[in-house]
């Protein structure tokens, strides 16, 4: 109903679209570009091109699908049109502000470390842990956004997850 609205016209029905997913979108975004300042910019980027090209959504059922797919194209442009040299911004964690010190530089520790993981993977292997892990995309979500088989995702997944367990063995 909400996608039906919003092809009309209707700004608040697209503004409640956009309050609904862009969590998933911005930590979706920030495991490809790496940067919190970058990540809003190439969110907002998607929702603009969303925006435009909602009358093309041919199932609005699959809204959400189709909004990872149009951010995670966005993202891998943006990473492709920047500078090799360019650093990726430290990770930022929000913590509770009562957590112990030794807390917070563990969890900051298994941060890196899955983060150090998943950027050891294959590039399909890490986007497809990333839609099914971060996104919460079903098999054949993932398959349709990357043009593979779900076969072919089950595959990757399989290999993506015994990949980061053997990474994260000190962390269990």
């Amino acid at each position: 109903m909400l996608v039906d609205r919003a092809v009309q016209g209707d700004a608040d029905a697209f503004g409640e679209l956009v309050r609904r997913h862009s969590s998933l979108m911005r930590a979706y975004v920030f495991r490809i570009v790496g940067s919190l300042a970058d990540t809003d910019d190439v969110v907002q980027e998607a929702f603009v091109i969303a925006w435009k090209q909602l009358p093309t959504l041919r199932d609005p059922s699959a809204v959400k699908a189709w909004l990872m797919r149009i951010a995670g194209r966005e993202a891998l442009t943006f990473v492709s049109r920047r500078p090799a040299e360019a650093l990726l911004d430290d990770h930022v964690v929000a913590l509770p502000a009562r957590t112990q010190p030794e807390q917070t530089a563990i969890r900051g520790a298994q941060l890196r470390a899955l983060s150090d993981a998943l950027d050891k993977l294959k590039e399909d292997q890490r986007r497809c842990w990333l839609l099914r892990e971060i996104a919460e995309c079903s098999y054949d979500e993932i398959a349709e956004q990357m043009d593979i088989p779900p076969s072919t995702v089950r595959g990757l997944l399989a290999r993506a997850r015994a990949s980061i367990a053997i990474e994260m063995e000190g962390w269990r």
